[in-house]
């Protein structure tokens, strides 16, 4: 039941989300911090101006303006390669000019800048930017402009533009050049995927699949309670197992031993020796429905997710519970191994996704960025990279930290399974039916598939629940809410030239949350 409040707690309540919006005050601007921006100015002054600083000018420069300027509190400066010589040439500082706008330019008010490092900071700090500043950075046309705006900072530049100084013949030339937005790189071509069988003999929705590490077959669990072997190549049905009680949610198969593993929403989870067909080992200690597993590529470790909010870590041979991975707030309902660290990744109702630390059965880094629940998790075959699918986005990570890579937004339905080969193909599979293809470096949605539920099932049935590549990666299949397996393969008839890809260089304008 919905508890009903006051107008007078809702208003409060309201009042203090408010608060907690804008308490960071993000839009204000940061205090500038004098000694920093004079570190800066002296650093931009000489690599503007190192170029000319060092260049003389003739001295009936310096006698039109009648020697050295008692007023200016700099004085003029004579460089290294002038001392011991005779006064040939002077570094000459800008003209007289008054501090601002609609100033006459009196004894008293005049300013007057050297070329050197405690000019370019007294500038710095001192003076605001002004249009005749900006003016003279962008019309100096000869080598004497230059000597004698020597002093002067480009750093009034607009926002996003920056300005490029170009010296050829003498001449200065400032060309305004706007920096180019970030652009989505164009995606890889793949070639589109078809339908072209589906196989039919489970009783209820087609829960989980797991192709074996030979290639030959693959295996389905159902909510018909039954695990059933199909052949690969022809697709015919060569064994069903039966022994679980409630529908089948995960099942796996060893590359290390001749064992299948499945789970179930009976709390168990089963070892099967596949010489024999027979259940060799029960392993206890799920409280709830048990949603999924894995097997750790290289020692024999098993790992399990409940809706007990738990994920597991079973020893194969001695069936004993190494660890149990506790830190989620709901069902977890997805898990990954793999033999780099982070070894063990969760997905969970809870919209977290952790990574564990398997020696130690604790958490290494919690992943919020999820608004809704995280019900599948990918690891890429090649790159140290991993993708996990909601309802609000599919996102990539990068391993160990978990360090967000990019959205892959358009998806938008409950996404029940993930798939990548290789070839950076990415697969989503939702509730509704729909199966969506990705270029997994870019991002780019090539292709969008909704396959038609099988003659006499009702078009909600329309759902996918896991999909899985072969060894080959040159099928895909998928299991379904119509108690089929579909299989896909690439159309080998379809070119580039066929099928171009509609990509647009656009701005990217992802949100990165």
């Amino acid at each position: 039941e919905v508890q009903k409040h006051s107008v007078h707690t809702l208003v409060f309540r309201s009042l203090k989300r408010t608060h907690d919006m804008f308490v960071a005050d993000n839009a204000k601007p940061i205090p500038l911090d004098e000694e920093s921006h004079k570190v800066k100015m002296s650093v931009k002054l000489r690599t503007e101006y190192g170029s000319v600083l060092h260049m003389p000018t003739l001295k009936e420069n310096f006698r039109d303006k009648g020697g050295p300027n008692t007023g200016d509190p700099y004085g003029q400066k004579q460089y290294s390669g002038n001392q011991g010589q005779e006064l040939e040439y002077l570094i000459t500082g800008t003209h007289p000019y008054p501090p601002g706008p609609s100033v006459a330019l009196t004894a008293d008010t005049k300013v007057q800048r050297m070329p050197s490092e405690s000019a370019a900071q007294s500038l710095a700090v001192a003076l605001p930017a002004s249009q005749s500043r900006l003016d003279a950075n962008r019309t100096a046309a000869g080598v004497g402009d230059i000597y004698r705006h020597a002093g002067i900072s480009e750093r009034s530049q607009p926002p996003g533009m920056s300005v490029a100084l170009v010296e050829g013949g003498g001449n200065k030339n400032s060309a305004l050049m706007a920096k180019k937005a970030p652009t989505m790189p164009k995606p890889q071509w793949h070639p589109p995927w078809k339908l072209y069988r589906v196989i039919s003999g489970h009783l209820g929705w087609v829960r989980c699949i797991a192709v074996e590490p030979g290639n030959q077959w693959f295996v389905t669990g159902s909510a018909d309670r039954t695990i059933k072997i199909w052949d690969l190549a022809s697709g015919k049905l060569k064994l069903s197992l039966t022994g679980h009680i409630s529908t089948v949610r995960g099942v796996i198969v060893s590359a290390r031993s001749p064992y299948l593993f499945s789970c179930g929403e009976d709390k168990q989870v089963k070892c099967w020796d596949l010489e024999y067909n027979k259940v060799i080992r029960h392993y206890h200690g799920h409280l709830s429905a048990v949603y999924g597993l894995d097997l750790h590529p290289t020692i024999d470790v098993l790992v399990t997710c409940s809706r007990d909010s738990t994920a597991r870590i079973w020893d194969v041979r001695t069936k004993a519970s190494v660890h149990t991975l506790s830190g989620h707030t709901n069902a977890v309902a997805t898990v990954k191994c793999q033999a780099a660290e982070p070894q063990v990744i969760t997905g969970s109702h809870d919209t977290t996704i952790r990574l564990w630390d398997l020696v130690a059965g604790k958490t290494r880094v919690t992943l919020t960025n999820h608004k809704k629940s995280v019900r599948a998790v990918v690891l890429h075959p090649r790159h140290y990279t991993f993708a996990s699918g909601s309802p609000d986005n599919i996102k990539q990570w990068k391993f160990p930290d978990g360090n967000f890579i990019q959205n892959l937004p358009g998806h938008n339905a409950i996404i029940n399974t993930l798939a990548v080969n290789s070839d950076g193909v990415l697969v989503s599979g939702a509730d509704n039916g729909t199966m969506h293809l990705w270029d997994w470096r870019t991002g780019y949605n090539f292709q969008r598939v909704h396959a038609a539920v099988q003659p006499g099932s009702l078009d909600s049935e329309s759902g996918i629940f896991a999909c899985v590549f072969d060894q080959s990666e040159s099928r895909l299949l998928t299991a379904e809410a119509d108690k089929t397996i579909k299989v896909y393969k690439e159309d080998d008839t379809a070119t580039e030239e066929t099928h171009p890809v509609s990509w647009k260089p656009e701005i990217i304008k992802r949100k990165r949350f």
